[in-house]
């Protein structure tokens, strides 16, 4: 498998994961809260909008 046949997998991959995280934090105040601790501005977005979040680097600090 060549270097490019994997970094598309992994990308689908993460994408894959996005869209499931951000599903299940629509539904979880917990897992929100989690996001935000970790760097991630989730808070009053739509699941679209969570997802396209996760999909990049946090953009502030981790709060443990």
């Amino acid at each position: 498998m060549s270097d490019d046949d994997l970094s598309e997998r992994l990308s689908k991959t993460n994408t894959a994961l996005a869209e499931w995280a951000a599903r299940s934090a629509c539904e979880s105040d917990a897992l929100i809260e989690r996001f935000e601790r970790m760097g991630y501005e989730v808070r009053g977005k739509s699941v679209d909008e969570i997802t396209e979040v996760l999909k990049r680097p946090p953009t502030n600090p981790s709060h443990g």
